[in-house]
């Protein structure tokens, strides 16, 4: 049976992982046959008002939020070995943006959490395949962009812009659908970035974790 590792950032799409695109994940890997371990950040983050959309003024811890989607069963991002499992995928939401990496605030010139730079470059170097949806995709651009790797966020111009200074080829999609890249073992999907209802967003999901373990 393959085996995925799946990074939440969070739990909750203004300061998190997406709720929806991470259950849709869950999901799919197993539909597909394979079973999946869930991992996080253990540090804390200022958490957003999902309500406002302003800041709380709380604090919390990534992994434990992270917890309430993998039903408690979430380890820390510092004990992933790449060798252990035989693909990789990251669920988006905004904390892809704000705790992954620091792209929501420095776009193409942000800085990738040391973990999740190392594992990406290790599954990529291993010839395993790396899924990433919704925002997600701009950690594999910012990490892997002088490999040319060829990936979506949907349609948005500005993001779209700032993936290409990282060197990555950017090509549109619809919510439904996903964008491949063979010959790197690339596979992103637009998901949120773009409207849909939760089961176009599924749908786009499941067709991208096909692709993936398809790849694996």
């Amino acid at each position: 049976m393959k085996k995925v590792a799946i990074v939440l950032s969070g739990c909750g799409h203004r300061d998190g992982a997406e709720i929806t695109e991470s259950v849709s994940t869950l999901i799919a890997v197993t539909e597909h046959g394979a079973q999946y371990k869930c991992f996080a950040l253990d540090q804390d983050f200022a958490v957003t008002n999902h309500i406002t959309g302003e800041s709380s003024g709380e604090k919390r811890n990534i992994m434990r939020e992270a917890a309430r989607i993998a039903r408690g069963s979430v380890n820390s991002l510092s004990e992933l070995n790449p060798t252990d499992f035989d693909a990789l995928i990251f669920p988006g939401g905004f904390g892809a943006a704000l705790h992954l990496s620091t792209w929501a605030t420095e776009g193409s010139t942000c800085k990738v959490q040391n973990d999740v730079e190392r594992v990406i470059k290790a599954f990529y170097k291993a010839g395993k395949p790396i899924c990433a949806i919704c925002i997600a995709p701009t950690l594999l651009a910012k990490v892997l962009g002088q490999h040319k790797v060829t990936l979506t966020i949907g349609n948005d111009l500005e993001t779209a812009a700032e993936i290409a200074k990282t060197g990555a080829i950017h090509e549109k999609c619809d919510v439904e659908d996903y964008c491949t890249d063979r010959e790197h073992k690339i596979v992103t999907t637009p998901a949120y970035m773009l409207q849909g209802t939760s089961f176009q967003i599924f749908k786009g999901i499941r067709n991208a974790i096909r692709e993936t373990l398809e790849m694996a």
